[in-house]
């Protein structure tokens, strides 16, 4: 096969469908959509566990993805979606939310019943899950935020097609095991496809999964039940006129890539799969768990009357204190748990508001469309509220970097072409296919100092483990850091210390807890601590974390992710 800038290019045959049978459709204008005319949706919530005798009990789930219409707004036509669901009837964009309980076992098979064809264009010259036949969608899934045995990760290489006629090199079984194990928190399920992460994503493979612990979290008194403890699932998309989920079909760099660009961003806010919705709330706390699902947009969260977010959680860990913000700024995977206490509003109505720039940090500033998210009607009366926010939430040990077992240098690089367009972005100067270089040992804690050498914020993503970060440190005269690094790729070699000398970036106090996604600013080296083992038990693994076909860790931009901002992870004895 012949190769570009290191990637295997497929037959031309395939190039040819791809770049002929993709009809650039007219864009629908923002504008012409009212806002705040769709009430917000609540997913459906599906159990992960059976009740035999008031004791919960492993459960067996089947999860399917359809291909079906979703009304996406009031005025939009119906949008073809690949969604999840228990049948296409019930199928919905997000998927379903799987509510779990703590040490319960959950098994979900996930049935691919997805067409022939993909409904939004992609690229086969990055590295793609392409079936033998050419025939069918790949699909495989991820539960962000698992710690899970690797048969269960949903590895990228381990896709499927409908009806497991076809299946990746690293495919072990239909039936994925969730143990549940881990502390209580909010975790997300996403297609994690070689190549296709970012299509899939953006046809509708997005769902939640909470992790939940009665006899931990009850006593905390936060916001429970239906309606005051909701999911806000939130993404940006634009459509064309005819209704359908607009991708552009050209690549920055199309005598390379025909159609990969570096980020994709869409015209309207979507959240719990309706455009700029509205909620009606009463005068009393809610909780709400904001799970990012763009695929490269970034949210600078805040209400538009002065009400704050009192933090609770970070991704898929409690604090252990609360933190009130009065903005919160979330990366395409991260997870916001908030209270929002709407007995103080002023108003009776509030807008929440998002001022992040596009690309993040210094892309474009937000414009009418993208800088609304959803509107909250609130009640007039104010009511007797029986939750409560406590001073203490819950504590887990902090890593000691004393006892860490390895230091370990991740370095963040992105390539161009020769008209200074983007190509491809590598981990520490490496394909995705080369042999592994992080081994972790199970049970211990690494320091890793990841080096963005990119204009780009990248939001990292580590499978198993879960990490704090200690610091953020400038890098001073960068340019010469950088052609070292160019040339030796060795952060020893190149002397980091000598550079990694700038300014310092302060942790905000609602993210120097235990975290599984960060946001690692360009131009600075963040140290983490990482976590290979539970952080709320000394116990081992409730599985072998060992197996085959092991772990991966990435940018979470998905359009970097696919290509190839990942890396593989294998855990050792």
């Amino acid at each position: 096969m012949d190769r570009v800038l290191g990637f295997h290019v497929p037959c031309l045959a395939l190039l040819l469908v791809l770049t002929t049978t993709w009809a650039e459709d007219r864009l629908i204008s923002p504008s012409q959509l009212e806002m705040f005319v769709d009430e917000l949706p609540d997913m459906p919530r599906i159990h992960g566990f059976d009740v035999v005798n008031g004791v919960p009990k492993p459960k067996q789930l089947r999860i399917g993805m359809f291909k079906k219409e979703w009304k996406f707004h009031r005025d939009l036509p119906p949008t073809p979606v690949f969604a999840y669901g228990v049948s296409k009837n019930n199928a919905t964009v997000p998927g379903p939310t799987i509510e779990a309980i703590h040490i319960v076992d959950t098994y979900v098979t996930w049935e691919n019943h997805l067409p022939l064809k993909h409904i939004l264009p992609w690229d086969p010259t990055i590295p793609t899950a392409i079936p033998a036949t050419k025939k069918g969608i790949p699909t495989v899934v991820h539960l962000h935020g698992s710690i899970g045995e690797p048969e269960s990760d949903g590895h990228a290489e381990s896709w499927f097609t409908n009806g497991f006629v076809e299946k990746g090199p690293t495919w072990t079984k239909k039936t994925y095991h969730y143990h549940n194990f881990q502390q209580p928190g909010n975790l997300w399920y996403h297609d994690h496809a070689m190549g296709l992460t970012r299509v899939n994503l953006l046809a509708g493979l997005v769902g939640a999964y909470i992790i939940r612990h009665p006899e931990v979290e009850a006593p905390l008194g936060l916001p429970y039940g239906d309606e005051f403890d909701r999911i806000l699932m939130v993404f940006d998309r634009s459509f064309s006129i005819n209704g359908s989920i607009y991708m552009n079909s050209t690549g920055n760099n199309p005598s390379i890539h025909p159609q990969w660009q570096p980020e994709y961003f869409g015209d309207a806010i979507i959240v719990n799969g309706k455009a700029w919705p509205r909620m009606t709330v009463r005068r009393r706390k809610y909780r709400f768990r904001i799970i990012n699902a763009s695929n490269a947009r970034f949210f600078r969260f805040f209400f538009t009357n002065g009400l704050g977010f009192i933090h609770v959680a970070a991704d898929s860990v409690y604090l252990e204190e609360p933190v009130v913000t009065n903005e919160t700024l979330l990366a395409p995977s991260e997870v916001a748990d908030v209270v929002v206490d709407f007995s103080t509003s002023k108003s009776d109505t509030v807008i929440l508001a998002n001022s992040a720039n596009y690309p993040f940090p210094d892309g474009d500033p937000v414009n009418e469309a993208n800088k609304k998210v959803m509107k909250f009607i609130v009640k007039k009366d104010l009511e007797v509220d029986p939750w409560r926010v406590p001073k203490k939430l819950i504590k887990y040990p902090f890593p000691k970097l004393s006892s860490a077992s390895q230091t370990r240098y991740i370095a963040m690089y992105e390539y161009t072409s020769d008209i200074d367009e983007p190509t491809h972005l590598y981990i520490n100067g490496k394909a995705y296919e080369e042999p592994v270089t992080e081994t972790p040992k199970e049970g211990t804690t690494e320091v890793w100092n990841v080096i963005n050498l990119t204009e780009d914020n990248h939001p990292l993503h580590i499978h198993l483990g879960l990490f704090v970060v200690m610091d953020q440190t400038e890098l001073i005269n960068i340019d010469e850091f950088k052609a070292c690094m160019s040339k030796l790729n060795d952060a020893i070699k190149c002397q980091m210390d000598k550079y990694a000398r700038g300014k310092k970036l302060e942790v905000q106090a609602h993210e120097k807890g235990w975290k599984n996604v960060y946001k690692m600013t360009p131009g600075y080296v963040t140290k983490i601590a990482v976590r290979f083992g539970y952080i709320h038990s000394n116990a081992s693994y409730a599985f072998d974390a060992t197996a085959d076909p092991g772990y991966v860790y990435h940018c979470h931009i998905l359009d970097h992710e696919d290509n190839v901002m990942m890396r593989p992870l294998k855990i050792i004895r």
